[in-house]
């Protein structure tokens, strides 16, 4: 989803900055709002979005956005929940094996790394993928924890992967994804790409076998 597929909306201000476009529901300005965020911090990152600015990216007043979000880090904030809801879907269902886990696990990294807002973050700004990924457990992070924590309670379920809180399992699977993901560039200068997916895989694999 990015703005392009977005009807343009006015440059300016509506007349009547209390209300929001006419017929348009609640779920579609939410919708549209995001999209032209993650259109924004693609382009010009963290530093580009202001509630000034993505009103005006989305033909939408100040009074609409401030309706949703109080400012421009908890729209950040938003924005990074909506696009790890997006890798999880595009990665598919819960799995119920060890291998299959793995493989999904090894996805969702892949699809992180070269989404739009978080490929920005990752190659520009480190630092705040560090602080949204390391240094807090916001919302971003649960969403993640708990696609984990399910896939592995259904893995256990099926023995093939060992027991404990599968909420720790969890923990620990997405540290490991989420500091390779932030490593790929350094370490891709010795060794390929190729090769670190394959380790990856062995990793996690090693960490949640019986």
């Amino acid at each position: 989803m990015t703005i392009r597929n977005v009807p343009p909306g006015p440059i300016s201000p509506p007349e009547h900055p209390d209300t929001e476009p006419h017929g348009t529901e609640p779920v579609d300005i939410e919708a549209r709002l995001l999209a032209s965020a993650a259109e924004l911090v693609a382009t010009r990152g963290t530093r580009g979005l202001s509630v000034t600015e993505l009103a005006r990216a989305a033909g939408v007043s100040r009074p609409t956005v401030y309706r949703r979000w109080e400012s421009a880090q908890d729209v950040l904030r938003a924005l990074l929940v909506h696009r790890a809801q997006r890798v999880i879907t595009a990665v598919g269902p819960h799995a119920s094996d060890r291998a299959t886990v793995v493989e999904k696990v090894v996805r969702f990294s892949e699809l992180l790394r070269t989404d739009p807002v978080y490929g920005r973050l990752l190659t520009h700004e480190p630092e705040v993928f560090t602080q949204y990924a390391f240094q807090r457990i916001g919302r971003s992070q649960r969403v993640s924890l708990e696609w984990l924590a399910a896939a592995l309670t259904a893995a256990q379920e099926g023995g093939t992967v060992r027991q404990g809180p599968a909420s720790d399992l969890a923990v620990m699977v997405l540290l490991i994804t989420q500091s390779t993901v932030l490593s790929y560039k350094t370490v891709t200068t010795v060794i390929d790409a190729g090769a670190l997916r394959t380790e990856l895989a062995h990793a996690l694999d090693g960490y949640l076998r019986p």
